[in-house]
């Protein structure tokens, strides 16, 4: 149990489980009481949140949307801003970036189920990788206004996210960047199939 003691393995513990909270869900039961698991695409982020709360009270969808989102993109973050000021090597920060990426995906008080990490993938790539990931959130913003489907906007932006670190960062290792843009990928095969039948829905 000696290992428990070890530095990057205490944060990669926090990254997991500080990425496994679901705020989305938390929120929702909370104040709206209602729960985003059973409801809409039975995703604990921020847009099943929106959907599902908007059928009972519209305001309170919009703050609660908001909130999730911002939770999510905050807590990778957090566990990333504490482990690099604790000086930790970059190889570590990435693991921590995985983790917690893994964490809201496949969180740990949901029997391994979770929300579909476009938040928390983007809060901890703001902090390994801020050019790149203000590209994503243009091309996002832009896809958001435009197609106005939620899943098109997000992974359109990961992928800029994804093909813009190789164009600015060639010679950095950029395997952790694709393990997560592939989880992000996973966890979106279901609405990847509804594009192709033509049932995903727009956000209104």
């Amino acid at each position: 149990m000696d290992f428990l003691f070890n530095t990057n393995v205490q944060f990669f513990i926090a990254a997991y489980l500080v990425g496994s909270i679901p705020f989305g869900l938390l929120l929702a039961k909370y104040f709206a009481g209602v729960d985003v698991k059973s409801s809409g695409s039975k995703s604990i982020g921020a847009t099943n949140v929106l959907r599902v709360v908007k059928e009972k009270d519209p305001a309170l969808a919009k703050k609660l949307g908001a909130a999730t989102l911002a939770l999510d993109a905050l807590k990778g973050l957090a566990v990333l801003v504490a482990a690099y000021f604790t000086g930790v090597s970059e190889a570590t920060l990435w693991g921590v970036a995985v983790l917690a990426v893994i964490g809201h995906c496949f969180s740990a008080f949901l029997n391994f189920e979770g929300g579909k990490g476009i938040a928390t993938g983007m809060g901890v790539m703001l902090f390994m990788l801020p050019i790149e990931t203000a590209i994503a959130l243009v091309v996002w913003g832009v896809m958001a206004k435009t197609v106005r489907i939620s899943s098109v906007s997000s992974l359109t932006g990961v992928l800029a996210l994804l093909v813009s670190s190789f164009i600015i960062h060639p010679q950095m290792a950029h395997a952790p960047v694709v393990f997560i843009v592939f989880i992000l990928f996973y966890k979106h095969i279901p609405n990847i199939i509804k594009l192709i039948k033509g049932e995903e829905k727009r956000v209104i």
